[in-house]
């Protein structure tokens, strides 16, 4: 049996899963540092694009 598994998320989505801010998420859109496709009306971003961009933000180190 083929386990169904999500491969694009909504803005709203991206919000909720990455815990960065809508405007972020537009920002890094304009930037190119996310990639969105378009379903209809609808905008999606897909997990790997979502998790490549949270792999690039600078790793935090205490005191910074």
């Amino acid at each position: 049996m083929l386990e169904k598994k999500k491969i694009g998320v909504t803005i709203a989505d991206a919000v909720e899963i990455s815990g960065m801010s809508r405007t972020s998420i537009y920002e890094a859109l304009k930037r190119g540092d996310l990639e969105a496709r378009k379903a209809g009306r609808r905008t999606l971003i897909s997990y790997a694009s979502l998790e490549a961009h949270f792999g690039s933000l600078p790793e935090y180190r205490g005191g910074d």
